[in-house]
């Protein structure tokens, strides 16, 4: 299992029931969840929800990361979902306040790491609320290609080898190169 996953910023490591307030929080506030599936429910209902995920985890099928700060500060969750032999989705995907600069680049590079090169998939999938213009704009740049849409969302493909050949670009960004 890929608990924690370090870069030169930040640090992914897999959700806990312990951060279920912290998780809850980020997706009912409503400067985080404009473009996000409405949530219901209490901060017990979402620590259920992260314990039924440990099940899906155990097994593969997700993988769900809180986003720290070296210094341990959490500034954002990103998730790893419908896990299949030629595919991932990658979304959930959300920054704090806390962020520290390049988050957006470097959270986004841990994780589609671990679906590209842990798990081995060729492809992954994102799909986008088509009125959040700013995160369709940061996934044109990483070179996903949109794939279709509807009148609510925007669906990409992103290439493992698009990904790869972009990887050493983007890791000296984050150094500071």
């Amino acid at each position: 299992m890929i608990d924690n996953v370090e870069g030169p910023n930040l640090t992914l490591r897999l959700i806990e029931p312990k951060d279920a307030a912290y998780v809850h929080r980020l997706r009912t506030n409503p400067l985080y969840n404009s473009h996000l599936s409405k949530v219901t429910g209490t901060v017990e209902d979402q620590r259920q929800w992260i314990e039924g995920y440990k099940v899906r985890e155990a097994a593969w099928q997700e993988l769900y990361y809180v986003i720290e700060r070296k210094d341990g500060t959490r500034c954002g969750l990103v998730r790893l979902y419908d896990i299949e032999a030629d595919s991932f989705t990658w979304g959930s995907w959300i920054l704090d306040n806390n962020k520290p600069r390049k988050a957006a680049l470097e959270s986004a590079v841990l994780s589609f790491d671990i679906g590209f090169n842990t798990l081995h998939r060729p492809s992954a999938k994102v799909d986008v609320r088509v009125e959040n213009t700013h995160a369709t704009a940061f996934y044109r740049r990483l070179g996903m290609a949109e794939t279709h849409r509807t009148d609510q969302d925007i669906y990409f493909n992103y290439p493992r080898t698009r990904f790869r050949a972009d990887r050493p670009f983007f890791l000296k960004l984050l150094k500071g190169q």
